[in-house]
């Protein structure tokens, strides 16, 4: 569909008459041509592209029933099919609060979410979990309440800008957010980790919130603070490094994040938190030497807790010597990282198929190994498609630090943008023993409550940016 081009006229003075030129003043009209897309060219191309990804979401679970069970049953294919109603229900909301957002992000998040879906109940079915408590079951659910919160985050916010003006809230939200799991009576520790609190008969993550806190907090501070931490400071081979003053914002960040490595016992969610404000700084100011400082700083406190702290240490032998039988067989060693590299290698190229594998073998293969058991039935072809989503989705988000035209906006979807792309290389690096293994979960597949509706949130915050972004007109100036 062509272009709708509006031209709109503006008066100016006219330049001096020239001489001979007839006698008299006036002005001269110029005109500012205003470009904007339609945008129900964008929601027609998401709606074909949502489409074509529950489709793909039913034939993942209809092969995960004909390879492990030899039939189809149709009960679950319902759920999935509501799920799918959903995410039309947003694609049609999206129509009219923010018809001009990027026609990728919902249909990319939808299909990851959903071969997720697959592959968790492909596990129950190996451990025989039937009924509401399997897993895959509750993930249905909590995916059905993240795209309702999703939606909720699009209508409330029409404007990202409003966030700005909250940056401190953000800050001290995302503080508390990160306090709660030490507290005596809500907080509990569950796999050496102590990110969990319990209300009742919930319980979540709150460190799944804070990153997006963080990351407005982040994007709100930065644009005040970007020139005194970017043109201030002493030359030192050949980068201009910082004043001692300036240093003390990614000092309190790095004290945080050791923090939660030390008391929290997590060295994935303290990567996160440290690498998403390296990056917001190098975005803002442009300066490497923050970049440099920031990684000498957090392997310096890494390598430091690596010889303080037992966990830390166990985690470090596990990844340098996986193989040996030593290692391998102690608790907490190397067994899982062992099991989930047998089970990629067993896949091999294009996998076993969908239900055909044995992923089960793998302990929290649900979870913090969800890509171990995509990577065993659907082989390195699989993965490879995989990670091809998730690198459109980045990049969509990434578009918005060089269309946006503010800088608040330009920095918040850098920022929430990254936590997708490091949370994916954390959690598949660990995976494949390029780094050391955390507990973090893989966005929109692993298994969990908490980390499904804040990667909803992030979606529905990038939908909006994206829709912002285009509701600002390019401007050519002819005389």
């Amino acid at each position: 569909m062509a272009d709708l081009t509006r031209e709109v006229s503006t008066t100016r003075p006219a330049p001096p008459a020239a001489s001979g030129s007839r006698a008299g003043g006036g002005t001269g009209t110029g005109s500012i041509r205003l470009r904007l897309h339609m945008p129900a060219k964008l929601r027609n191309l998401e709606l074909i592209l949502l489409t074509f990804a529950c489709l793909l979401n039913g034939g993942a679970v209809v092969l995960v029933q004909l390879g492990a069970l030899g039939e189809i049953q149709t009960d679950i294919i319902w759920l999935g099919g509501g799920l799918a109603a959903l995410a039309i229900g947003l694609h049609i909301a999206l129509r009219f609060v923010a018809p001009q957002a990027d026609p990728f992000i919902l249909p990319i998040a939808t299909l990851l979410n959903g071969i997720g879906i697959a592959e968790i109940y492909r596990l129950d079915i190996a451990a025989k979990h039937v009924g509401w408590g399997a897993d895959g079951i509750r993930q249905i659910v909590w995916t059905a309440i993240a795209m309702a919160i999703a939606l909720g985050v699009i209508i409330l916010i029409r404007n990202h800008r409003v966030l700005q003006r909250y940056r401190y809230i953000a800050m001290f939200t995302g503080i508390v957010l990160l306090l709660l799991p030490m507290l005596p009576l809500i907080g509990y520790e569950q796999f050496g980790a102590r990110l969990w609190i319990r209300l009742g008969i919930f319980s979540f993550q709150p460190g799944e919130f804070a990153k997006i806190a963080l990351a407005v907090f982040f994007a709100g501070y930065l644009v005040q603070a970007r020139d005194s931490l970017s043109l201030v400071g002493r030359r030192f081979l050949g980068m201009r490094f910082p004043r001692a003053r300036d240093l003390g914002p990614i000092l309190v960040i790095w004290a945080a994040a050791m923090g939660v490595l030390i008391i929290q016992r997590d060295l994935g969610t303290s990567l996160l938190y440290f690498g998403l404000f390296l990056v917001m700084i190098y975005v803002a100011t442009g300066r490497l030497s923050w970049i440099v400082l920031g990684l000498l700083l957090f392997v310096g406190g890494a390598i430091v807790a690596s010889q303080l702290f037992g966990y830390v240490a166990s985690r470090f032998h596990g990844w340098l010597d996986a193989f040996n039988p030593d290692v391998y067989g102690a608790a907490g060693g190397s067994y899982q990282l062992v099991q989930g590299l047998f089970g990629l290698a067993h896949g091999g190229l294009i996998g076993t198929g969908l239900g055909e594998g044995r992923p089960q073998i793998v302990p929290l293969a649900e979870s913090d190994y969800i890509m171990a058991s995509l990577g065993e039935e659907l082989g390195l072809a699989g993965l490879f498609a995989i990670f091809a989503l998730y690198l459109i989705l980045v990049s969509r988000g990434m578009r918005i630090g060089f269309a946006g035209q503010d800088d608040f906006g330009r920095l918040l979807g850098v920022g929430l943008s990254f936590v997708i792309a490091l949370q994916v290389f954390i959690v598949v690096g660990g995976v494949t023993r390029v780094i050391p293994l955390t507990g973090l979960t893989t966005p929109f597949l692993a298994a969990g409550g908490s980390s499904l509706v804040a990667n909803w949130v992030i979606v529905a915050l990038l939908l909006r940016l994206t829709d912002t972004v285009r509701h600002q007109p390019r401007l050519v100036v002819s005389p």
